[in-house]
């Protein structure tokens, strides 16, 4: 329990100034979630991303957003699944040093789809679908996917929680805080049912930047 606190408090000093989100990005990231779930359980049969990969994605996407609980999280299950302390840190701090040639263009991707704040160039993501195939490239994009929404919601809970210790973040408020952590618990619901009611109409479950051309 003790390290689990002292990881926190690593996180929370290293990721207290980075990126904030709105309500209506919250929202839009947990329509998602049922499709996330669906393509994370059928990963666990078929094995296309392995486990360390998976976390590697993850660390990848949180050291872009700065969510120190899911910093904290992560780098816990990263432990137990055998990464160093070096290798979470790298991942965490944009690191190149332990990116594996075989896994570097989903760790591109990562990136690219964390900047975008879940709204890739489309090109980016053909990229990955040439590289591992269609079914891999999307269990890739719903592990992207899965983890914003967790981002979104832990950097309100991070800056909250911080607070609570008597280090609130100078770039947050308790209004802002609030306000996010409630409406994740009101909405998360909502959008479930949002979010199977587009699979069942068979509505695409990846959203890409629409500005960017091919």
């Amino acid at each position: 329990m003790t390290k689990s606190i002292n990881m926190f408090k690593y996180a929370v000093q290293k990721d207290r100034h980075k990126r904030t989100f709105n309500v209506l990005e919250l929202y839009r990231s947990f329509v998602f979630v049922p499709s996330v779930i669906a393509k994370v359980m059928g990963n666990r049969k078929s094995k296309l991303v392995d486990d360390r990969f998976k976390e590697r994605l993850l660390l990848t996407a949180t050291g872009v957003n700065g969510s120190a609980a899911c910093a904290s999280l992560h780098t816990k299950i990263s432990l137990k699944k055998g990464m160093s302390k070096e290798e979470i840190d790298s991942f965490l701090n944009g690191g190149t040093d332990f990116i594996k040639t075989e896994e570097a263009n989903a760790i591109i991707f990562t990136k690219h789809f964390a900047d975008s704040r879940g709204y890739p160039n489309k090109s980016s993501y053909n990229e990955i679908v040439k590289e591992y195939g269609a079914p891999k490239a999307r269990v890739i994009l719903a592990i992207c996917q899965g983890i914003l929404a967790g981002n979104i919601f832990g950097i309100p809970f991070s800056a909250f929680l911080a607070r609570l210790q008597g280090k609130p973040y100078k770039n947050s408020s308790l209004f802002y805080e609030l306000v996010m952590i409630i409406m994740g618990f009101v909405s998360f619901p909502i959008a479930l049912i949002h979010g199977v009611l587009r699979s069942i109409f068979g509505l695409p479950n990846e959203r890409f930047d629409r500005t960017q051309q091919e």
